[in-house]
């Protein structure tokens, strides 16, 4: 039995923390005078309601749940403009670099009841699934941040496009693409459309440069010409002799 009130910030944190599956405590930040945790929010990993609730009002008091086991925190603030209820969201880690989180989808929060025991439920269900795979693709990116360079990026033509396979490494795919490289999903494969020329070929004279200076070279393909069609041999004709007549 817990003897604390849910409706109080505080004691609705000590609740989630105990119904969450692992081991997690709460930190509770109290009002200092309206004193503004930015460090705190500015590490919220949303774009959606929680991100647009500390943009539009002070947070001055919040809790900070922390599961022991690796580290994973989560942020619980008033819902704020709401009249009761909280936002749970999570923080995004502070060891990896901005970089890595190019691309990710963020891991949006909830906007959850004064129950605890129903905020658990949906925070188990929906925001730390969330979480996981935001993590697990943005520490896919901080591993591709330090992958080696090749010694040379081959471009193909491919119509009046060029392709290119996309790179290990993220920074060289970041080049490509802030130079008209676009990635089609479907062949995984980097193309520059030919359909202004004379920008393509812009592009390719930058990129060229750019490449130069990281110790990368370019080769310039042409696709492989199909393979000649074969005739097959005609059946060899049976040969006949004419009968002798008696």
């Amino acid at each position: 039995m817990h003897d604390t009130d849910p409706s109080d910030l505080e004691s609705f944190a000590t609740i989630l923390a105990g119904e969450l599956p692992g081991r997690w405590t709460s930190q509770y930040h109290p009002d200092h005078g309206g004193t503004d945790y930015d460090h705190l929010t500015t590490a919220v990993w949303d774009m959606d309601q929680t991100a647009h609730a500390i943009a539009s009002h002070a947070v001055t008091h919040c809790a900070v749940l922390t599961r022991t086991d690796d580290n994973t925190r989560l942020l619980v603030i008033d819902h704020l403009g709401q009249a009761e209820g909280f936002l749970v969201a999570a923080l995004a880690p502070a060891n990896l670099p901005n970089a890595a989180y190019a691309g990710v989808r963020e891991p949006d929060g909830l906007a959850v009841p004064a129950d605890p025991f129903h905020a658990a439920e949906a925070t188990t269900l929906h925001l730390l699934p969330r979480y996981a795979d935001a993590l697990a693709h943005a520490r896919r990116n901080a591993a591709a941040l330090d992958a080696p360079l090749p010694e040379q990026v081959d471009l193909t033509w491919a119509a009046d496009a060029l392709t290119t396979p996309v790179p290990d490494s993220v920074a060289l795919a970041r080049l490509l693409t802030d130079h008209g490289f676009v990635h089609d999903t479907r062949q995984d494969l980097l193309v520059l459309p030919g359909d202004d020329t004379a920008l393509q070929a812009r592009y390719v004279r930058a990129v060229g440069a750019l490449l130069a200076e990281l110790g990368v070279g370019v080769g310039m393909r042409h696709p492989a010409p199909p393979a000649p069609a074969t005739t097959r041999p005609l059946p060899a004709r049976p040969t006949t002799s004419a009968a002798r007549s008696r």
